[in-house]
């Protein structure tokens, strides 16, 4: 074998090797911190000081382009009662900035909270390509709708025309291929499937109201934001926990996505959500609680139209 042959040899079992071992030349994963310095250096209303004082984990799931999905456990400091579980969720929509900040805004009042009777998984954005794509962009890394791409019992045989005939389309609102298809959307069934919760709090905005989907009697209004529902979609938070799993569910409308309500307006739509909480989320008969781990990895939502 002449040198020629034999460096040609070896360069197929090199490119070789390259192909069936890419992730050793990817990029490194981003750590909690990082990803979280990342998160709040977009939002203004949020101090640099957000992300050591909210002290975020990463899961092991990852969004399409490798950031880590972040969430953070509070456990109840009032104990009379096995505490209730509140799923909190942000940055569904990653052009919505506005639900970011309000949930690192909640992180704080939840630490601060003298009696917290609620035990809280917190996911504070849970589209960060579409959160931190230069401009930030509804849909993920895929194009796809996260809040249109869970596995509803209608999924599959209304996701598709309701978009082509509803939306005209709208890539805004694109469900993806196939139901659960996006590791965003595979990620957020785990947890809710490890989890449990009793309720689910989920920040969008713009439209400046609350949307409740689910048993349960909704509030007619949380601080400013008054009850307005919005019927569910297919594919949709909203109609897989509330209709699907039958789990109260309130999305809260902030009325922009690029700023975020007043202190006195957060304060008061956190202390009535509190007490909604309190009314009407089952107690549990025994104090005795074992934190749960988190699962391992893997809305805007338009009026209906005419």
């Amino acid at each position: 074998m002449t040198f020629t042959n034999a460096r040609h040899l070896a360069g197929l079992f090199f490119c070789a090797a390259v192909a069936l071992a890419p992730a050793a030349y990817s990029a490194p994963r981003p750590t909690a911190d990082e990803a979280c310095r990342k998160l709040t250096e977009r939002l203004l209303s949020v101090s640099a000081g957000a992300c050591e004082d909210a002290e975020l984990k990463a899961s092991a799931a990852s969004s399409i382009r490798g950031e880590p999905l972040l969430y953070r456990d509070f456990v109840a400091t009032s104990r009379r009662n096995a505490p209730r579980r509140v799923l909190l969720i942000g940055g569904t929509h990653g052009d919505e900035l506005s639900s970011v900040a309000v949930v690192f805004d909640w992180i704080r009042r939840i630490q601060h909270e003298r009696f917290q009777p609620f035990y809280w998984r917190v996911l504070p954005c849970l589209n960060p390509d579409g959160f931190l794509s230069s401009p930030p962009v509804r849909v993920n890394a895929n194009g796809v709708d996260l809040n249109r791409n869970l596995p509803t019992p209608d999924w599959e045989a209304k996701s598709k025309q309701y978009w082509e005939v509803k939306t005209k389309k709208d890539p805004r609102r694109y469900p993806g291929t196939k139901a659960a298809s996006e590791p965003e959307t595979q990620w957020l069934l785990e947890q809710i499937k490890a989890y449990k919760p009793d309720a689910i709090v989920s920040i969008h905005a713009p439209y400046g109201l609350l949307d409740f989907d689910g048993p349960r009697v909704p509030p007619k209004k949380l601080g400013f934001l008054k009850l307005s529902e919005l019927g569910t979609y297919p594919g949709s938070l909203g109609s897989y926990a509330g209709l699907h799993l039958k789990m109260p569910i309130l999305t809260l409308e902030l009325p922009k996505a690029d700023s975020v309500p007043t202190r006195a307006q957060s304060a008061k739509v956190w202390s009535d959500l509190l007490t909604w909480l309190e009314d009407n989320l089952p107690r549990g008969e025994s104090p005795e609680f074992q934190q749960i781990e988190a699962a391992p990895g893997s809305s805007d939502k338009a009026p209906p139209p005419a």
